[in-house]
């Protein structure tokens, strides 16, 4: 492993790139609990108040994806990322004084989340598309993993202080940790040594979204996991979001409980990330739905009441199927789409596979009132688990190869 990081490290602009991640990934790995708390902390909040401002972000973030993939493949994406990490921070900051200052509202923290997931519209399409412009393709499972390693390690550290952090000064000095992590980070990737290839004048941007479509729908086993990780990711953050915090809700015991959880999740993904830089899997989607199936025990034990060890432990699983899944999903997209339209075919994927996830963050809150936040844990396990194994139907999900 140490031979894999000096041999990366050798690549110009990697270095900076995986720091820049591990620092912002602190940051958020605070957000998500200071946020939810947050919420819970206001006077008279329910679990509707808490679909209401985590699904805020999402919208705005699809309505504008295919937007901001045309934008990553024609202008500098390492720019693009670190100019909308700086500007986040701004929102981000405000939502934090609010708590802090307390003028904040639902839908203050609604608006905030809404502004932040434009940035994110330009953010994601454009980062997915930065790795590849550091490092040749065969080098790409190796440098997603690596990448993995230091988001993980960021979020581990950000998910046991965040609880500790949310806990003993509040939800707003939480937020402000996370500004400050995104400002950071937006500095270092915007300064990235990237000269970025020459790119050809487009006719304009409906024809690179017909250009990005095409390349999209052309492959049976990217339209089929889209298909499959909408309702899987439907299921996943609305439990994330929604339901684990609504699981832990007491403001003195919850946020430390429910950052154990997120921590083990982070736990998880950084033991796939050291495991699936040390295998090479010939089949990696397959290998991929099979432990995303396996990843419903966390929602399981949840639903069951278990003691906190056992939730904590199938957090641990769960993390790890997440990240095996999520570094060869990017390899296989960067070894098998052209570079040129990659940014607008990530940007179709990320919505089709989030598309309907704002839907189930929004009746996750007010369903759990109705039918209980353990009913509705069961109902995301089983969802998750057709869904990841419905797709190994298809035969080109099964027998895909990278390089």
């Amino acid at each position: 492993m140490r031979e894999q990081l000096q041999e990366l490290s050798g690549f110009k602009g990697f270095t900076s790139l995986a720091i820049s991640r591990f620092i912002s990934n602190v940051g958020n790995g605070v957000s998500p609990i200071a946020l939810a708390y947050g919420v819970l902390s206001l006077p008279g909040s329910t679990g509707k108040d808490l679909s209401i401002v985590m699904a805020a972000r999402f919208v705005p973030l699809l309505a504008f994806m295919l937007f901001g993939g045309v934008l990553a493949d024609r202008f500098r994406r390492n720019r693009l990322v670190g100019g909308s990490d700086m500007l986040g921070s701004f929102l981000a900051a405000t939502s934090a004084i609010s708590l802090i200052v307390g003028f904040s509202s639902v839908w203050l923290l609604a608006l905030m989340g809404a502004l932040f997931g434009i940035l994110n519209a330009i953010w994601w399409p454009a980062m997915s598309g930065v790795l590849p412009e550091i490092l040749p393709k065969e080098k790409l499972t190796e440098g997603n993993a690596v990448i993995g390693l230091m988001t993980n390690f960021g979020y581990i550290i950000g998910t046991l202080s965040g609880g500790i952090l949310v806990a003993t000064f509040g939800a707003g000095w939480g937020l402000l940790v996370d500004a400050m992590s995104f400002f950071i980070a937006g500095v270092i990737v915007w300064n990235l040594p990237l000269i970025g290839k020459i790119k050809e004048k487009s006719p304009g941007i409906l024809h690179d979204l017909i250009v990005g479509w095409k390349e999209f729908i052309s492959r049976s086993w990217v339209i089929t996991m889209v298909f499959a990780f909408a309702i899987i990711n439907m299921a996943f953050e609305s439990m994330l979001s929604v339901l684990g915090p609504l699981n832990f809700s007491d403001l003195k015991t919850g946020p430390k409980e429910w950052s154990y959880n997120l921590a083990g999740l982070s736990i998880g993904m950084l033991l796939g990330g050291i495991w699936i830089l040390k295998v090479k899997i010939r089949k990696p989607l397959l290998l991929s739905m099979i432990l995303i199936a396996l990843s419903v025990l966390w929602d399981f034990s949840l639903a069951l009441e278990l003691p906190l060890f056992f939730s904590v432990l199938t957090a641990i699983l769960s993390g790890v199927s997440v990240e095996v899944f999520m570094v060869t999903w990017a390899t296989s997209l960067q070894s098998h789409i052209p570079e040129e339209s990659y940014s607008r075919v990530n940007s179709y994927d990320a919505l089709g596979s989030y598309g309907i996830a704002p839907l189930g963050i929004v009746i996750a809150g007010p369903l759990a009132m109705h039918f209980g936040v353990h009913t509705l844990l069961w109902i995301t396990g089983i969802i998750t688990l057709i869904a990841a194994l419905s797709s190994l139907l298809v035969r080109s999900v099964r027998e895909l190869e990278n390089a």
